[in-house]
């Protein structure tokens, strides 16, 4: 097969010109349609002067413009930077420089971020506004510039070309890119369609984040390439999720765990909604084996859990849609891929001890942009090393124990401790700063902070007000408790175990 993004949605305007690619509210389009807007996007920004091995940064929420924009950018052979809309001016500055995106496609309410950070970055040349009128570049625009005449050169792309770059927080608190190549997500997307046994005849729900890589993947790259439609949400909401699934006749759904929380507690709605519905995924955070259990059994629907990082483009296991499923597994390996579990040395363990998870496979990134020490870290003789710990069962299920790293998992987002300390650091009170997470009952986790000021007026309100306009706002400390001092080990490091101790004995 080729490993080329481009390819699978050509291959599906061959197969299927008049299947549904895409419903948004009322609007239906088909393979055809769909291939001929990505063509004049494409040529739109080809006219502009985008051209092969350019990036080209994608700021917008769930929509059609995000779709078409993200196959435009690939038929180019340019490469996509999916960033939140909702990321703060000082956190987009810092993806478009790091990624020297040439070009911006972004929703007309992202303007006021963008006015101030388009001064300071040289290598951005163009900025597009969808929903705008006023804006000198708008999509219409762009659409317009874009004519039937391929103009581009449909460039040759190989299956090692840059596809996509995924910033991913580390423990620096610096966002890394994960650079993922066609082959990543095409050889995922594969097996995705594959597992899942995903055909025409499918309608995927994308209600999750399009910027984010479990979206991109199960709803939009797998899908795509099998002649599925994807059912376009642009926010979530458990009432339009469940109205969808009903009225659309969804039969796949992907979310995170609190999103099944949520629409499990949706009083007025019934199994007969989910009717259509033949599997549900999780991922993004690990779904309790209770909540599970309940959703299966109101809905009667089955919900396979998986496990993926934006490193792995992203799934390195899941549960058999046909065979056995075992609640608190993230299940078995993918077609392709290996998992195994080492100490500390990189000696693979007997099965059922706890170890680091290493992954090897055709999804695994080529690296992180920029980074040769980060990159050389993250891989040891050819496998790539998670951080998180999990075992192994005799028959190969792998159950997560514990994240190695000291990420927090909000509702599905991963937010990193130094991120938010970094930000908490600023504020002028500020002596000494912790962040761990903590459970909550609707988003599985939400940040705790530790702080000691030198001002004992300062409250719990001024810190989180002073964090808002610095972080997004799954980011943000939902409690903050105060210290005469942190714990520390012997070297002055702050100890977040000890932190993490104390609250669990409160």
């Amino acid at each position: 097969m080729s490993y080329n993004l481009n390819e699978n949605l050509k291959r599906s305007v061959r197969n299927f010109p008049e299947s549904i690619a895409y419903i948004y509210g009322d609007k239906s389009v088909t393979y055809q349609e769909l291939n001929q807007k990505v063509d004049r996007l494409a040529a739109g920004l080809y006219v502009q002067g985008i051209r092969k091995g350019d990036g080209v940064a994608l700021i917008l929420g769930n929509s059609p413009e995000f779709l078409i924009a993200y196959y435009g950018i690939l038929r180019l052979g340019a490469f996509v930077v999916p960033i939140n809309p909702l990321y703060t001016q000082g956190e987009i500055n810092y993806l478009l420089d790091n990624s020297q995106a040439k070009a911006v496609i972004t929703h007309v309410s992202v303007e006021p971020k963008l006015s101030e950070v388009k001064k300071q970055l040289e290598n951005l040349k163009l900025v597009v506004y969808t929903e705008a009128e006023d804006q000198e570049s708008t999509w219409e625009h762009l659409m317009e510039t874009g004519t039937s005449i391929n103009v581009y050169g449909s460039p040759y792309i190989d299956e090692e070309d840059l596809a996509v770059i995924l910033y991913t927080s580390g423990t620096t608190g610096k966002p890394k890119g994960a650079m993922l190549t066609h082959q990543n997500l095409v050889s995922n997307a594969d097996s995705i369609s594959k597992l899942l046994e995903l055909d025409v005849k499918d309608r995927v729900v994308a209600v999750l984040p399009m910027f984010h890589v479990f979206c991109m993947t199960i709803c939009l790259n797998a899908p795509i390439a099998c002649g599925a439609t994807v059912l376009i949400q642009p926010k979530f909401s458990p009432h339009d999720v469940v109205s969808t699934i009903r009225e659309k006749k969804a039969t796949v759904f992907a979310g995170v765990p609190t999103m099944y929380s949520f629409i499990y507690q949706l009083p007025e709605a019934i199994a007969e909604d989910c009717q259509s519905i033949r599997m549900c995924i999780s991922g993004g955070a690990s779904i309790p084996a209770e909540l599970l259990h309940k959703f299966e059994n109101k809905f009667n629907v089955s919900i396979l859990e998986g496990y993926g990082l934006s490193e792995t483009a992203p799934l390195v296991a899941i549960n058999p849609l046909k065979g056995t499923r075992k609640p608190g597994s993230i299940g078995l390996n993918i077609p392709a891929v290996q998992s195994k579990v080492v100490d500390e040395f990189g000696k693979e363990l007997p099965r059922g001890e706890v170890g680091e998870l290493v992954v090897q496979g055709p999804n695994v990134m080529k690296g992180y942009l920029g980074m040769p020490e980060a990159t050389s870290a993250a891989f040891n003789d050819g496998w790539f090393y998670t951080g998180d710990l999990a075992t192994i069962d005799e028959e190969g299920y792998i159950y997560i124990v514990d994240r190695k790293k000291d990420i927090i998992i909000v509702g599905g987002y991963n937010v990193y401790p130094r991120e938010v300390e970094e930000v908490l650091y600023q504020h002028p009170a500020v002596v000494e700063a912790a962040v761990i997470g903590v459970p909550d009952g609707e988003y599985g986790e939400s940040v705790k902070a530790f702080v000691v000021v030198k001002d004992e007026q300062i409250t719990m309100n001024d810190i989180i007000q002073f964090c808002h306009d610095k972080l997004v706002k799954y980011k943000l400390p939902k409690r903050v408790e105060f210290f005469k001092e942190l714990p520390k080990n012997s070297t002055g490091k702050i100890l977040r175990r000890e932190l993490r101790e104390l609250t669990e004995v409160k």
